[in-house]
């Protein structure tokens, strides 16, 4: 009896001893898988950084650009350009994304709630560059001309299905009890949606429309057949002008959106294949200005979901 409890034992202790070898083992090639899956991303980073620094200065932020040939003079048309066009499409799929996300997450075996999600994830595959063919077709060719407006709902159209579907998963993590029990006093369920149920999903939506403000801001095939872009816009001699002249605040409005406009990933892909060197160098240097801002974008949307998770737990 003895000898078969020792055995027993022994073989216990042995097989123990096999799986913290074999779990030792498969952590390590885990992590070397891991260091070498991140060694390409940090080399791409610290080669952007190194030759994008070279070329950065006041200037490069203030200025427009020199005519070809010339050193000097900056991307100030090509930042405005990103700015206003990525807030326009923001505040375009905005309110379309939420309002299907309601109706998806609440009514997702209907007919309508089946085609919307099945939709959403064909349009989420669907490349950008389809999506500039579409606006040119159905925005810049009836206009006659291209134009910040063609850009934003090309872009306005690749941020739905972000944030369709972001705000759809938060919208299933709210217990339902906060809905029945809106319901249960008395509220609409219009209001039980917007009062209770899109502020207890705030964090999961503001975290998708981050996300899908970083996914346009590095877009370009989209704006090459609806913004083509413009190098001569300058959105303070817009503003000024227009005040100058007497002009309403909507008709200054109207020729920003209506004019042909730069971006920044629009201006990397022209600059990149340039024959001359400080355009070259320039390209860099927006590739590192575009990298900064997407990633910003992704960390601020991690920093805030951490703070408000922090705040939750008291």
């Amino acid at each position: 009896m003895t000898d078969y409890t020792e055995l027993l034992r022994k073989g216990v202790e042995k097989r123990r001893t096999t799986r913290r070898t074999v779990n030792a083992v498969m952590l390590g090639f885990t992590g070397v898988l891991t260091v070498l899956a991140l060694v390409p991303l940090f080399w791409i980073i610290g080669y952007i950084v190194h030759r994008g620094g070279q070329s950065i200065n006041l200037d490069f932020f203030t200025q427009l650009p020199k005519p070809m040939g010339m050193e000097g003079g900056g991307v100030l048309h090509a930042i405005e350009g990103t700015l206003i066009v990525t807030l326009m499409a923001t505040i375009i799929a905005f309110f379309p994304g939420v309002l299907a996300a309601f109706y998806a997450s609440r009514n997702p075996n209907t007919p309508l709630g089946i085609a919307l999600r099945f939709s959403t994830d064909v349009l989420s595959g669907v490349p950008s560059i389809i999506v500039g063919l579409f606006g040119y077709a159905l925005i810049v060719k009836p206009q006659g001309h291209y134009s910040a407006l063609a850009g934003s709902i090309a872009l306005a159209i690749l941020m739905l299905p972000t944030i369709i579907r972001t705000t759809e998963e938060m919208l299933k993590l709210v217990p339902t009890t906060l809905r029945e029990a809106s319901l249960a006093l008395g509220a609409a369920e219009w209001k039980t949606s917007l009062s209770v149920l899109l502020p207890a999903a705030l964090d999961g939506v503001i975290t998708g429309v981050l996300l899908a403000i970083a996914r346009a801001a590095g877009e370009t095939a989209p704006l090459l057949f609806t913004t083509l872009g413009n190098e001569r816009f300058d959105l303070v001699s817009i503003v000024k002008s227009g005040i100058t002249n007497h002009q309403p605040f909507f008709q200054i409005l109207s020729r920003i959106f209506s004019a042909p406009i730069d971006s920044l990933p629009l201006t990397l892909w022209k600059y990149a294949q340039q024959p001359y060197p400080e355009r070259i160098e320039q390209s860099w240097a927006v590739a590192l200005v575009l990298m900064i801002l997407v990633l910003t974008t992704n960390i601020v949307s991690r920093v805030w979901i951490d703070t408000r998770k922090r705040k939750l737990r008291g």
